[in-house]
């Protein structure tokens, strides 16, 4: 699953464009929407809501840096962002049930409800964009 595979330039562009938006993402976790990002995390979570943006703020950067720089690592930085996409998505769905507004633009139950369904299509685009879904899948032939 390691081996590295060239990837189309449409792959290669989509693959950089999720970098920097997760590493956008991961800067407003610890500035600009630093408050935002609290509503998402929900109540059972036994930490500080300001830690976990911190926190997730500074994954996402890492992540997206990975997933920009490390060549050699591309498909495990795809792995791993569909893997925190994936463990986020309690949070979406919390926000969403528990009808707390945010960003401005997620200030109601339809807004909430429509924004659940993007998590999937984040998660295809590390592994699409990454090669790390192609990746498992010769792998899996291979062996």
């Amino acid at each position: 699953m390691n081996k590295q595979r060239k990837t189309s330039l449409l792959k290669t562009i989509f693959r950089i464009l999720l970098a920097v938006f997760m590493i956008y993402a991961g800067y407003s976790h610890l500035t600009f929407n630093r408050i935002d990002f609290q509503a998402q995390v929900p109540d059972w979570i036994p930490m500080s809501k300001d830690l976990v943006v911190i926190l997730s703020g500074i994954v996402e950067m890492a992540l997206g840096l990975g997933l920009a720089l490390w060549k050699t690592k591309r498909t495990t930085f795809g792995w791993a962002l569909a893997l925190f996409f994936v463990l986020i998505f309690p949070g979406n769905i919390a926000q969403y049930l528990d009808g707390k507004d945010a960003f401005g633009a997620l200030d109601s139950d339809r807004a909430r409800l429509i924004r659940l369904f993007f998590q999937p299509v984040l998660i295809a685009w590390a592994l699409w964009s990454s090669g790390a879904w192609k990746a498992w899948r010769m792998n899996k032939k291979t062996n």
